[in-house]
Formats: C-alpha cells, structure tokens, sequence
C-alpha cells in the first residue's frame, strides 16, 4: 500500500492545475484504446460514437480532458499506424489543442508519453500526403500523470489520473505487461480470451484496486479524484467516498465520461439509439447526477 500511496501522492503534488469556475465546462474521457483499425482495435466499434460525442463537445465550449490509454500503444508499436486510420478523430483533438482547451494524461497503455522527448517526436507533426510534407499536429502538448482542477472562489480541487498507480504490475511492470499483451494476448484476442493483465478483464483484481484509490482519497480528506484504468464508472452520493471513474469508451456499443457543467456533475452515456421509423441516432443520457460539486466540499 505504501508504494501505491508514494505514486498517487507523486502525480498529485506534480500535477498541472487548471483553475475554473462555475461558468466552466469539461468533460472527462479516458480508455479509449485508439488502434489500428484492426480486429484488436476495440475503439473502432465507437469510433462514430466518440467524433460524434466530441464534435458536441467542441462546438458547445467543453475543455476536454482525456485520463490517460487514449492511444493503445501496448498492442500497436508506432502512434503512425493509429493515427492514419482515426485521423479525423485527431484533427478534431488538434482543434481543441489550438483552443487551449486540451488537457492530457498518460495511463499504463500510452506510458510512453511521460517521456517529452517521445511526445515531441511523434506527435508534433504528421506526414500530409496532399502537401507532401509534415504539417503541425500537436505541437508543444505535454501529457501529465495528474491534473489537479482548483475552483477559482471556492478553492475546492478535484484531482485527476489514469488511476494505475493502484495496480504495481501495470505501472512499475508496465514493459512487461506490454510485451506480453503484443507477443501473446493481442493474437489470442481473436479467439476470445481475454487479457488476465487488465484490471477490467479481472474483477478480483479491480476490487483491489479500487480499495487502495478509495484508501488514498481518504487520507487525504476526501479529496474528490476522478480515474479510469478498470473501465467500471463510478458517481459516489455527496458524503461518500469521492470516487469517481468515467469509465472508458470501449463499452459494448457505448462510452461513458464524466462532464463537469456550470459548477455540477454527471456520470454520462453516448449510445446508438433507434427511432421509431427504424433510423438510428446517437444519443447522450445521464447515468447519474448531476451534483453541486460544492456538496463534496469538506473543511
């Protein structure tokens, strides 16, 4: 437990703050496992349902803030292969990182992105096949472990992070983990079996996991923290525990996040739906809240 508490108390004492208000409005995505369009890419299923979700986001004002694995690099080597089958997906990004209105953190799945060298070198620029010659992608981004949201008034944080500094193996061991899932589980994907790494696929391991988060929130008043890291959503009634995770976006034809609106929030769902007449549409609901955040708040 120490070492987990030692990683959850380095990413929030490192941790870029962004102040906001109750005019601000962010949503929170995390786990969307962008790949590379193949069998093992699981964000391809929603793909329509996530550029849909973030097209809104962006015309209505949102921050938005992804909570680390929103590019699978433990299945695909290079961010290249990735990019070049979503790329609408990563123009629409770039648009919010133009904005200012971008905020990044790394998780187990896309670790390679605490190193700024790395970041700088791949996703800097990209190759325009049209202009014959690299453009701007993502320049100057920074990816950080934590991002700490301090309310300009009242003073009140909300903590975020991918949530893996709870489970050793997948963050002290994450190269081993990664050489496993490409070498062995990735193949084995098409057959079903799933990956016994992966807190998400191993519920024991979750539990665990979600106890020693909830143990370090506690140490430190209750601080509300929002994760992803096991994929299961979480919205805890105000006097509970301050645990939160958005989920992830590669639920069964569905994702789910987290927005913070006008000083709430609410655990949310972007499905495809169908309407009487037969046509499908993609739909937002609320799973849960929304909540004053103000009525986490404690002295």
């Amino acid at each position: 437990m120490f070492s987990a508490k030692r990683r959850f108390d380095n990413a929030y004492t490192s941790a870029k703050v962004i102040d906001f208000d109750d005019s601000s409005k962010f949503i929170f995505f995390s786990d969307c496992h962008r790949g590379d369009n193949s069998f093992a890419d699981d964000f391809a299923n929603n793909r329509n349902i996530y550029f849909h979700a973030l097209t809104h986001y962006f015309n209505e004002g949102f921050q938005y803030c992804e909570i680390g694995d929103g590019d699978e690099l433990w299945e695909n080597i290079s961010f290249k292969n990735i990019f070049e089958v979503h790329q609408d997906v990563y123009m629409l990004l770039k648009q919010f990182h133009k904005e200012n209105r971008l905020h990044m953190i790394w998780g187990n799945h896309d670790m390679v992105y605490r190193d700024p060298e790395y970041v700088k070198k791949h996703l800097s620029t990209y190759f325009d096949e049209n202009l014959g010659e690299d453009v701007e992608l993502f320049c100057d981004i920074k990816y950080n472990e934590g991002i700490v949201l301090k309310h300009s008034e009242t003073k009140q944080e909300i903590f975020l992070t991918h949530g893996h500094q709870a489970d050793w193996w997948n963050y002290t061991f994450w190269k081993w983990s990664r050489f496993m899932v490409r070498i062995l589980w990735k193949p084995l994907q098409i057959m079903g079996i799933a990956d016994p790494t992966s807190p998400a696929k191993n519920y024991k391991e979750l539990i665990k996991i979600e106890r020693r988060i909830k143990k370090w929130i506690l140490d430190n008043n209750n601080l509300i923290t929002i994760v992803g890291h096991t994929h299961r959503p979480r919205f805890p009634k105000p006097g509970d525990i301050a645990f939160f995770n958005d989920g992830s976006c590669v639920h069964p034809r569905s994702i789910t996040g987290i927005e913070i609106v006008h000083g709430k929030i609410a655990l949310i769902k972007w499905e495809i739906s169908t309407k009487e007449d037969g046509t499908l549409q993609i739909v937002k609901t609320i799973l849960e809240g929304p909540k004053k955040l103000i009525d986490y708040k404690t002295e």
